[in-house]
């Protein structure tokens, strides 16, 4: 542990970081009852549609980028040229 003493409750030392993992635990709690109301899923591809969605549409939502608007400019732009997200 002396070695890792500077990794140790880090979160203690800048004001803006969370201590816990809480908003990412409940980004994800829509998809986990999804799947478990629907059952799951029955192949990878099944299961890999849903997590490319939400992570485009996670993406998008800091932006307050319309979610069907920027998957149709994503899916209709070659190469993804226009993904231009505003700077932070």
């Amino acid at each position: 542990m002396a070695r890792h003493r500077d990794e140790i409750l880090t979160f203690l030392y800048p004001p803006d970081l969370e201590a816990t993992n809480w908003s990412a635990e409940r980004a994800i709690r829509p998809a986990v009852v999804n799947r478990k109301v629907f059952g799951g899923h029955r192949t990878r591809a099944g299961a890999h549609a849903p997590e490319v969605l939400r992570s485009l549409f996670a993406t998008g939502a800091p932006w307050k980028q319309d979610a069907l608007a920027f998957l149709s400019n994503l899916i209709c732009t070659p190469r993804g040229d226009a993904l231009e997200l505003p700077a932070n």
